[in-house]
């Protein structure tokens, strides 16, 4: 957790590197409980600071361990992390590699450099639904609302605004309580910028 906040801070290398020392020593122990609740804050850590491709690798082997011990407390998570990191663009494709700019041929070579795809879209877009699902399977209302936030704001750059307010709507609508909470804050913004432009 500690090495979660440093990332969170803007230490990322001592961050990550503590998260990754501490997922080590666990591992050591012999127990994997809680493990793919760790993995997501590695991987969630790793795609804010421009590391998605080193995030889809960690989400794969905390969802292979949810298959193998059937924990799956934040498995929802997992797939929209996994959404969230199939659209983030990398640090190297961002043309921030040792300080220089990349060419338009270089930009050009890598499809995450500028808008991802239509089929990194449908990827992103399959992670979301299955959180979604998982979500509401396990009545984990929290989590649902961020899997729908997720897909929501993809709907809206497809501009499918009409379908991301009525799904966002419908799960915020829920909720009677905490909305000084940072996720139902930032549904209520979602919420307020989708309605303006319908």
């Amino acid at each position: 957790m500690q090495g979660w906040t440093l990332a969170a801070q803007g230490q990322a290398e001592q961050g990550l590197q503590q998260m990754r020392n501490s997922l080590a020593a666990h591992r050591v122990t012999g127990t994997e409980l809680s493990r793919p609740y760790y993995l997501a804050l590695l991987a969630e850590a790793c795609g804010k600071v421009g590391q998605p491709e080193e995030g889809l690798t960690v989400l794969a082997e905390a969802l292979a361990l949810v298959d193998k011990t059937g924990e799956r407390m934040y498995e929802a998570e997992l797939y929209r992390l996994r959404g969230e990191l199939t659209l983030a663009p990398s640090k190297a494709s961002l043309g921030q590699v040792s300080g220089k700019s990349r060419t338009s041929q270089e930009k050009s070579e890598n499809p995450n450099t500028q808008h991802p795809t239509p089929s990194t879209q449908g990827e992103a877009e399959a992670g979301f639904l299955k959180a979604i699902e998982i979500a509401r399977h396990q009545q984990a209302k929290s989590l649902e609302l961020r899997a729908t936030m997720s897909l929501s704001r993809l709907w809206q750059q497809q501009g499918r605004r009409t379908e991301a307010h009525h799904l966002l709507l419908e799960i915020y609508s829920w909720f009677t309580e905490g909305f000084e909470t940072k996720d139902l804050q930032e549904a209520k913004a979602l919420l307020e910028e989708l309605a303006e432009a319908l």
